[in-house]
């Protein structure tokens, strides 16, 4: 067959581009280096094909000064992210993550700001093992990383129930149509006979082709009026549009993104833009096509600049549509409207048409047992009687769903007897907090979020009480590190990792996650961090206007500029 042709912007193709096309389909030598027992790692081109299959090779970095002395090569231990299509899952899932977090992994349990499953701390000899586990449950790691597209994110809060299972079903369709095709996943991981196919490579990967996408990609789906998976963070975002109580179709958004490198403008966050609308029937069509868009016309020379925003904002968003309706061989219709009026969860118990649901506060996804709360053993206990399902949030929490009126009372028990909270006794600053991983494990933090940000916020909620703010909703987030996966970008305050202790501070973004923030500080530490919010705290108190957000204050007070674009980000 003909090699593949794609644009390079600026030089030759990355390395990356290299080790795919030498990967035959995912492949690598991973079977090989998966059973070398002379070290817990695997060969660094390893290293990039296995993000595909779900997991990155991470070390303890809390330890690797000590093994460095001693001459003992690093903590190294794998990552398993597990896909589950808009944050569902069964309760005899829910059980298998627990066993496997509690068998092979570091005892916890962490809930994704994608509404998937991560085990922790997984050792290279438990790997087939733990992904065996997680087939046997029905459940898959493949595309969870790596330059695909990734979980597809969709409302989990049933407000709506029938509107929300017809939702939920076609993101669940858009994620199996855009699963890779090979069977490098099945071979490695599930000792499935390697299958000996004589077809042109493009028909084993009919969407992505030998070279996969030029970078990750991201698809959230969105039912208003709450934007909880951040629509327009996404490289493809679904507005689902509502009428009459029925679905009439979506909304289709493209562009969004929030990674960034620290001193290079030619980086930002960048919000998506809505371009029109198709049908229901219409979306794995529209996202099949925007995906080979991004595979022929993305960026693979220089992967900082790879996402399909840059692809966008390097063309124009009216090429981009031309583009699409060439390959639909139909047109997107006008967009409709709708409108967002947050992008929180709601907490504790809510009535659904036929049933309750019963939303939990984890504070940054982080499911673990500790003196003072049972929390993996208590969700482990509801699992064992709960008869409907758990969705996991884009904010890191959890919904006890479907829960008829008959087991409520069961379920209330056991999270009264476990210490399990719906979050309401903490400030609304802490209910609207979100952080990514960061250390120990990152191998890109570059400084502390998940273990400082519930500190940072109790200080924070200090100044709040004296304020006479400790009720209002304000949206903080914290990234060890600029890759944004905790999505700051889109926070009303939002700290972005530089160094140890040191953190860009951005503020003004939308409270309902349509506007980008801005610098406001750069690297500065909690001192610092604490003195600014003291005064900008207490000024929005005394001047703020009527039902006005924090993020909208700073904008008209003159702190920071109003970003709805990422193309002025650095401006």
């Amino acid at each position: 067959m003909a090699k593949q042709q794609f644009p390079y912007h600026g030089g030759p193709p990355s390395e990356m581009e290299g080790i795919k096309e030498k990967s035959n389909f995912l492949r690598g030598t991973l079977l090989d280096s998966m059973q070398d027992p002379i070290t817990a790692s695997v060969p660094v081109e390893d290293t990039k094909i296995i993000k595909f299959h779900g997991s990155y090779m991470q070390d303890d970095r809390d330890v690797r000064n000590e093994r460095k002395k001693k001459k003992l090569e690093p903590a190294y231990q794998f990552m398993v992210r597990i896909r589950a299509a808009g944050g569902v899952a069964t309760p005899k899932q829910w059980l298998v993550m627990d066993e496997l977090a509690n068998t092979y992994g570091n005892k916890t349990l962490k809930l994704t700001t994608r509404q998937a499953f991560q085990l922790h701390g997984i050792l290279k000899w438990n790997m087939k093992n733990t992904i065996q586990s997680i087939d046997q449950a029905l459940m898959d790691s493949i595309a969870a990383c790596g330059d695909v597209n990734r979980n597809v994110m969709c409302n989990p809060n049933p407000y709506q129930s029938q509107i929300h299972s017809e939702v939920h079903e076609w993101a669940q369709q858009v994620s199996d149509h855009l699963t890779p095709r090979t069977e490098a996943y099945h071979e490695i991981w599930l000792d499935e006979e390697k299958v000996v196919d004589s077809r042109e490579p493009e028909e084993v990967e009919p969407i992505y082709g030998t070279y996969y996408l030029p970078r990750k990609f991201k698809i959230g789906v969105a039912v208003p009026p709450s934007n909880d998976v951040d629509v327009f963070s996404q490289d493809l975002g679904f507005i689902a549009i509502l009428e009459d109580g029925e679905l009439k179709g979506f909304n289709v958004a493209v562009g969004g993104g929030m990674g960034m490198t620290h001193g290079d403008p030619n980086t930002y966050p960048q919000l998506a833009r809505v371009i029109g609308f198709c049908s229901a029937e219409n979306i794995v069509d529209v996202a099949e096509k925007i995906v080979t868009i991004q595979r022929d016309y993305g960026n693979r020379s220089e992967r900082k600049n790879a996402r399909f925003k840059y692809t966008i904002d390097r063309n124009g968003i009216d090429w981009l549509k031309e583009e699409l309706n060439t390959r639909l061989g139909w047109s997107l219709e006008e967009a409709r409207p709708y409108s967002f009026d947050h992008n929180g969860d709601r907490y504790g118990w809510v009535k659904g048409e036929d049933k309750w649901h019963l939303t939990l506060f984890i504070q940054n996804g982080r499911v673990f047992d500790s003196k003072e709360v049972s929390m993996m053993t208590g969700l482990r206990e509801i699992a064992k009687v709960h008869t409907g399902d758990f969705r996991l949030t884009p904010n890191q929490n959890l919904v006890i769903a479907n829960v008829s009126e008959e087991m409520k009372g069961a379920i209330q028990e056991l999270v009264d007897q476990y210490g399990l909270t719906d979050g309401k006794h903490n400030s609304s600053l802490r209910q609207n907090s979100m952080a990514c991983v960061s250390m120990p494990t990152c191998g890109l933090a570059m400084a502390e979020a998940e273990r400082y940000l519930p500190s940072l916020i109790d200080k924070i909620d200090n100044i709040l009480d004296q304020a006479g703010l400790s009720n209002e909703e304000i949206t903080i987030r914290m990234s060890g590190c600029p890759n944004g996966c905790s999505r700051p970008a889109l926070a009303e305050i939002a700290f972005i990792g530089k160094a140890p202790g040191k953190y860009n501070m951005y503020l003004g973004g939308g409270f309902k996650g349509d506007r980008l923030n801005k610098l406001y500080r750069e690297t500065i530490g909690e001192e610092e961090i604490l003195e600014i919010l003291n005064t900008l705290l207490f000024e929005y108190a005394k001047h703020r206007e009527e039902n006005e957000h924090f993020g909208d204050y700073v904008i008209r007070a003159g702190y920071v500029k109003e970003v709805k674009s990422g193309l002025d980000f650095h401006e």
